[in-house]
């Protein structure tokens, strides 16, 4: 393989697995939610019931 060719290949690996570590940076280090989302356990489907008839 010629030296440009080594350039290249070093330069878009490179820049792969430093996307990669920003991307896992940014993921991993978010501020706290302001709002917390419940899932579908913590609904209750009565207050829907209640609006309705409201």
């Amino acid at each position: 393989m010629t030296s440009v060719g080594w350039v290249m290949m070093i330069v878009s690996v490179g820049f792969v697995v430093g996307l990669a570590l920003f991307c896992f940076y940014r993921v991993l280090t978010t501020p706290e939610a302001q709002e917390h989302i419940h899932g579908a356990s913590d609904l209750d489907i009565r207050d829907h019931d209640r609006q309705a008839d409201a």
